[in-house]
């Protein structure tokens, strides 16, 4: 059993499945970064202001609803899709190009070498 376990965990797709999550949780601290510091400050500071805010979490109704969490987080999550959006699509125009390149013939097996030479001989004929 303690067997199968390392077999099973150790499989490409499982480990690739853990450097996605690690990469991913990373990445997400990038773009709550790129929300908070960056786009939330240039997009949204006018609104902020006439609402006489400086954080978009602070964006209430009634006093109670904090929708303004909410919205941040729609922002965030707006980020992370057309971001990955983006590395989707490079990635397939990438795969796009490999596939477009021919590959290369195969060299012909020694049979059909020695077939070829035949025929050169033959056509040029020096066959004795």
């Amino acid at each position: 059993m303690l067997q199968e376990f390392k077999k099973f965990a150790l499989r490409g797709s499982v480990l690739d499945l853990a450097i996605g999550v690690i990469i991913g949780g990373a990445f997400g601290k990038i773009v709550s970064s790129l929300i908070d510091d960056v786009i939330t400050p240039l997009i949204l500071k006018p609104a902020l202001d006439a609402a006489q805010l400086t954080q978009l979490g602070e964006l209430t109704v009634f006093g109670t609803v904090r929708y303004g969490n909410f919205l941040a987080g729609v922002l965030n999550f707006i980020v992370v899709a057309f971001v990955l959006f983006l590395i989707v699509k490079g990635v397939n125009s990438a795969r796009k190009k490999e596939e477009e390149k021919p590959a290369p013939l195969p060299a012909p097996s020694p049979e059909v070498q020695l077939l070829t030479e035949i025929r050169d001989l033959l056509k040029s004929g020096r066959a004795n």
